[in-house]
């Protein structure tokens, strides 16, 4: 049993909070224009997105009064379930829009629901059940290693086959990543990295002329501006308009109907418009602190399932902002990448909250001592080497 000392994260807790205010905030202001346009009002996603972040923030708490250590005896049910609703997907069951299928419908409630989202939360508890379970293994080359990968591979193609490239590949690098954090020795990771890097490049070359276009035009969007790439275009110019300060919340141009969706995967581009690289710069540094925070407490864990789960989660939401920051900049191709707690999706933000409260779950079982206690006796072993 481990111990928890009550004492939640409260930085962590104050920085999410601040994220979804300011996530509501620009989620209205960027959708503005195009709801008005649709006949929807401009108040339908703010309504909308205040409901989420009302949810969510619920999820959070009943999650955060959870122990972590339940997930644990879960773990193995919770891989099977993700791993039908992902199949689940190509049968009747199976919603299709704009030629992908991403959703599961809730015919009653007559909502959606993502299994590529769930499934990003059950390969962080899977894979740190398993290198929990099987410490005595991580090292080794079948059980530690050829296991999780095949396992890994499965979540990849079931993922992309929707297709969802984007969420496919922050499911293969959150697990690589969690392999690296439980003690998968180095070489096998850096062989499978490159096997991956490898095969991803033949699958560029092997594609047909659109679909490879699509895939590196980003490397220069301004030769398909009105194209593939009139969204990633609009979004530089937003954030070329806004400057150092920006123009003031509420006074984006882009939003418009210049650019479409701004209130989805794009949002960062109006944050840039309106808030200016002051607000950028400043966003960024709260997704810091939310990882920093994520992996602080994970390092002063004494629980070999609790410092991985908590360290995936940690890696999750660094994936996520980078490959949503990178697509609006243009140095990554476009994906479906939303960026956590500001962008809108009810979906994404459950999850996102879910893992915030397993994460102040966690904390309570941190001890700073122990961290203290570990840098000691390091520090003793160098003192003693040297």
């Amino acid at each position: 049993m481990v111990k928890l000392h009550g004492k939640i994260d409260v930085l962590l807790l104050l920085v999410v909070i601040i994220l979804v205010i300011f996530g509501v905030v620009m989620v209205f202001s960027a959708s503005y224009y195009s709801t008005i346009s649709f006949d929807e009002g401009p108040f339908h996603y703010l309504r909308l997105s205040l409901q989420w972040a009302i949810a969510g923030l619920a999820v959070m708490i009943g999650a955060s009064f959870v122990p972590y250590r339940v997930y644990y005896k879960l773990a193995p049910i919770i891989i099977i379930l993700s791993l039908i609703l992902l199949v689940a997907l190509f049968t009747p069951l199976g919603i299709e829009i704009n030629n992908a299928r991403r959703w599961i419908g809730i015919e009653p409630l007559g909502l959606t629901f993502m299994p590529g989202e769930f499934a990003k939360f059950a390969v962080i508890v899977g894979c740190a059940w398993y290198y929990t379970k099987f410490a005595d293994k991580t090292k080794t080359f079948t059980r530690g290693f050829v296991v999780v990968i095949l396992v890994a591979l499965v979540f990849f193609y079931t993922v992309y086959r929707q297709p969802n490239l984007s969420t496919a590949i922050i499911i293969i690098c959150t697990i690589l990543a969690m392999m690296y954090l439980a003690g998968v020795p180095i070489g096998y990771l850096i062989s499978a990295a490159v096997l991956g890097a490898i095969g991803g490049y033949y699958m560029v070359q092997s594609a047909d002329g659109m679909h490879r276009d699509r895939i590196t035009g980003f490397l220069d969007p301004f030769s398909d501006a009105q194209g593939d790439f009139y969204q990633t275009v609009q979004g530089l110019l937003a954030l070329g308009q806004g400057g150092l300060t920006g123009s003031g919340l509420g006074n984006s141009v882009q939003k418009a109907l210049w650019l479409p969706y701004a209130q989805n995967d794009f949002i960062f581009a109006i944050i840039g418009e309106e808030t200016g690289f002051i607000g950028c710069i400043l966003i960024i540094i709260a997704f810091m602190v939310l990882v920093w925070r994520c992996i602080l407490i994970s390092i002063r864990v004494n629980d070999r399932f609790g410092m991985l789960m908590g360290g995936g989660i940690g890696v999750l939401f660094g994936l996520q902002v980078m490959i949503n920051i990178g697509v609006v900049t243009a140095i990554l191709p476009p994906t479906g990448v939303i960026l956590p707690f500001i962008s809108y999706g009810g979906n994404a933000i459950m999850l996102f909250m879910f893992l915030i409260g397993i994460m102040l779950n966690i904390s309570r079982a941190a001890n700073p001592e122990f961290t203290r206690r570990r840098r000691k006796q390091s520090s003793g072993e160098a003192e003693e080497a040297a």
